[in-house]
């Protein structure tokens, strides 16, 4: 994890990075195309664009004179004045505009940074340099958001996707012989004191007791869950809660999003390729309710929030806890399967050192993965720098996802990191693994 504050010329590699990818993935998107909503789940890519800019200017130029206040986002580009259903409606600028903007902001940001101007009216917001690092996460979210937009995008003009690579070819992952691995009980430690790049939900590093629990050793695969659909379980209300049946016969579920039958194959979506359902890689964009039917169906249920931090970081042999499954050095290309512009999942085990210390495969990277926790705030939680981010959402509405997913930058994902959707949704690039008691 991150410790020292950043140098001048360390913010400036980190800000141009995260651009460098955001300009790479709209790259071959035409204006027509930016500028439409493609889906009201999602907003219109420029939108995003505007957003990623105005927040930028917001934080490394106005809130650092202070006073902090999120409420200074102009109106258009506010996400609570104007929710993502709404958003195609606007009067958006113009895709030039946009990208000036942008590359204007970013010019006063960086004359700031090397003229020295680091103060702030909180002093917590440039200590070892956070709000660089909130900023560049930012745009690194907003990065996966605007892939999750492309891969709704349906309108018989497929997004073209600037694939750099392949998946690697898998290796067997160890495993009992039911596929899950146990973890033995015991008090460990959940999320972190640091604050140089965590967000403020994952504060403050907290002792926890959990009991003894198996989990899967990977995340549920799409070979398993095909198996869930054939034996009927989109059919059997017994495997739902009653919400969970309720949405599914409202929304007619019946399989993941983007799965479709062709002569009697499973086929699937991934940006612009279509492919045949490949069995060894993680099932993809399921709903928390969905995956909950097939964890009951296969006598088992989704991990809580505390049991996939100890799985994914606490190794009870030493009683440590790790920044990543594999250890505390931040991600690699050989790491994990994020940021590999393969824009796609990998088989289970093509990562072979991403591996908990009690050995779970790929809890960092592939798909998002749902836990049975609500999203509300630790022990000892305080808001830093805005409510907005955490605080507003905290709540039974909204389910914990862990993980991450391919399309999560490296510099937004770690063990302690949370994420949170509703249960309905599906847009995001989300899976799970089963755990079971004992």
């Amino acid at each position: 994890m991150p410790t020292a504050a950043p140098t001048a010329r360390e913010i400036a590699a980190l800000l141009a990075e995260a651009r460098e990818r955001t300009l790479l993935l709209v790259s071959s998107v035409p204006e027509a195309e930016l500028m439409s909503q493609h889906n009201r789940l999602m907003s219109p890519i420029v939108w995003d664009m505007g957003h990623i800019a105005h927040f930028e200017e917001l934080w490394l130029v106005r809130n650092l004179e202070g006073p902090v206040e999120f409420g200074e986002m102009p109106g258009v580009f506010n996400p609570f004045e104007n929710p993502r259903s709404v958003r195609g409606q606007l009067a958006l600028p113009a895709l030039g505009d946009t990208l000036d903007h942008m590359a204007r902001t970013r010019r006063t940001v960086l004359d700031r940074v090397l003229d020295g101007e680091s103060g702030a009216a909180d002093p917590g917001l440039v200590e070892g340099g956070y709000v660089y690092r909130m900023v560049a996460q930012h745009e690194y979210q907003h990065d996966e958001t605007i892939l999750q937009a492309l891969q709704l995008k349906d309108d018989g003009a497929r997004y073209r996707a600037p694939r750099a690579i392949a998946p690697p070819a898998p290796r067997p992952v160890p495993a009992g012989g039911d596929g899950m691995v146990r973890f033995p009980g015991g008090m460990v430690e959940m999320g972190t004191d640091d604050r140089t790049a965590a967000y403020d939900n994952e504060r403050p590093r907290h002792a926890v007791e959990v009991g003894p629990f198996r989990i899967g050793a990977w995340a549920v695969t799409n070979g398993e869950y095909a198996r869930f659909i054939g034996d009927g379980g989109y059919e059997r209300a017994e495997l739902w809660s009653e919400a969970g049946w309720k949405h599914r016969t409202e929304a007619g579920l019946a399989a993941p999003q983007f799965w479709e039958r062709h002569d009697g194959e499973w086929w699937t979506r991934s940006m612009d390729r279509e492919m045949p359902v490949d069995p060894a890689r993680p099932v993809c964009h399921v709903c928390w309710y969905e995956a909950e039917a097939y964890c009951r169906w296969a006598g088992g249920r989704l991990p809580t929030e505390a049991e996939w931090e100890a799985a994914a970081s606490w190794d009870p042999a030493s009683g440590a806890k790790r920044a990543y499954p594999w250890g505390d050095e931040p991600p690699t290309a050989l790491d994990a399967n994020i940021d590999q512009l393969a824009f796609e999942t990998a088989p289970v085990g093509a990562y072979p050192r991403n591996v908990s210390p009690i050995g779970c495969y790929g809890m960092i990277g592939d798909v998002w993965e749902w836990t049975a926790s609500d999203f509300a705030p630790y022990p000892g939680y305080r808001t830093f720098p805005y409510p907005e981010y955490s605080e507003v959402f905290f709540g039974p509405d909204y389910k914990v996802l862990r993980g991450g997913s391919w399309a999560t930058r490296p510099g937004a994902i770690r063990n302690t990191f949370r994420n949170w959707d509703y249960p309905i949704r599906r847009q995001i690039f989300s899976g799970f693994r089963m755990a079971r008691d004992g």
